[in-house]
């Protein structure tokens, strides 16, 4: 992916498609079940329902607001990037059609939010943005001090509150429900899907043999690292072993099985670059 988006082409590509899938969220799964997850997409949910104009026209006019809003009130760089984004996605709304291809309700809810979540971490990777109601919370940061996440979240849950009145309380509680499982999925998409785990080792008598066996095992995931601290106030050598999620049980049994009363701690990584230390 890092080598696709390096290059203008490959980041254009990345950006056609991150909308292509954003759209598919929206015209295959959240339009028709009448659900208005956030966004300019999700005011345009309710104005279909509601008086049955067009998604696409919806989600356009919202975001030519919002550029006029942007060109008001923030910088000419912030304005410029969310202008392709801004027209592009009302296109790919209109290109792609609307069908239901999921009855059940929340199915349909859970499978549009891990779809709309892959698509808007795809922009958030190229540092693109598709417009729309991500302008009020750059405007809230900037005159008032408020974190983008906490003001993108409050747009969203009052968008999500139409629902109340457009297509009753189910509609709304499966738009707050989208919210935080849109958020976690992209959370977990940003911070990477190859996920590993850091075993912090320190040992009173056997930590060379600890070491010993490891580096057999994993030549490039161990570090040695000297620390200072604990009752004693001693300097000591602690191991930092990165190792798979499949082996960390393995792994660990094998360090007790040499020293019962090794020291232990584990963190889970999202990502791991470089190489032996």
């Amino acid at each position: 992916m890092r080598k696709i988006t390096n290059h203008i082409v490959g980041r254009y590509v990345v950006f056609a498609l991150a909308l292509a899938i954003i759209a598919v969220s929206i015209n295959l799964f959240y339009a028709p079940h009448n659900v208005a997850a956030g966004g300019a997409t999700g005011i345009a949910v309710l104005g279909e329902v509601a008086f049955g104009w067009p998604v696409a026209l919806t989600t356009l006019a919202v975001n030519l607001l919002m550029l006029v809003a942007a060109f008001i009130f923030l910088d000419k760089a912030t304005t410029g990037r969310i202008i392709l984004g801004s027209f592009a996605l009302p296109l790919m709304l209109g290109i792609i059609p609307q069908v239901k291809i999921v009855n059940d309700r929340l199915l349909a809810i859970i499978v549009g939010s891990a779809i709309f979540a892959v698509g808007v971490a795809l922009l958030y990777r190229i540092d693109a943005s598709s417009g729309g109601t991500t302008v009020p919370p750059l405007i809230f940061r900037k005159y008032f001090g408020v974190k983008t996440s906490v003001g993108l979240l409050v747009v969203d849950l009052i968008v999500s509150l139409g629902n109340i009145f457009v297509s009753g309380i189910e509609a709304f509680i499966l738009a707050v429900f989208s919210i935080v499982l849109t958020s976690i999925i992209m959370n977990y998409i940003e911070t990477g899907l190859d996920r590993k785990k850091t075993v912090f080792v320190m040992s009173n008598t056997a930590l060379s043999q600890i070491k010993q066996v490891v580096n057999e095992q994993l030549p490039h995931g161990l570090t040695v690292l000297p620390v200072t601290g604990g009752f004693s106030e001693a300097r000591r050598e602690m191991l930092m072993i990165v190792v798979e999620q499949a082996d960390y049980q393995s792994l660990t049994k094998q360090i007790l099985a040499i020293d019962p009363e090794a020291f232990i701690t584990v963190a889970d990584v999202a990502a791991v670059h470089g190489g032996i230390f």
